[in-house]
């Protein structure tokens, strides 16, 4: 299980996740905007409010992603 440092919210429904192993990736949450448990992140402050929780990011409104998630389907970082 990968364990993020930070969580960064990007223009254009993405994240940069960082992870403990140095490890960067860049996430687009877009495709998921359709499924009901992220539709209310199409509101960009809603977005915004992600927070990292070590080993998943979650948001107000409950939706979550595991950094597993984050780090194997996310582009890798520079």
């Amino acid at each position: 299980m990968r364990t993020l440092l930070r969580v960064t919210p990007l223009p254009g429904w993405r994240l940069e996740a960082v992870f403990a192993d140095g490890a960067t990736r860049t996430f687009d949450v877009t495709p998921l905007l359709d499924c009901e448990a992220f539709a209310a992140l199409r509101d960009p402050a809603a977005f915004s409010d992600v927070r990292q929780h070590g080993y998943y990011v979650e948001w107000g409104c409950g939706a979550d992603l595991s950094a597993d998630t984050l780090y194997l389907d996310g582009e890798p970082g520079t």
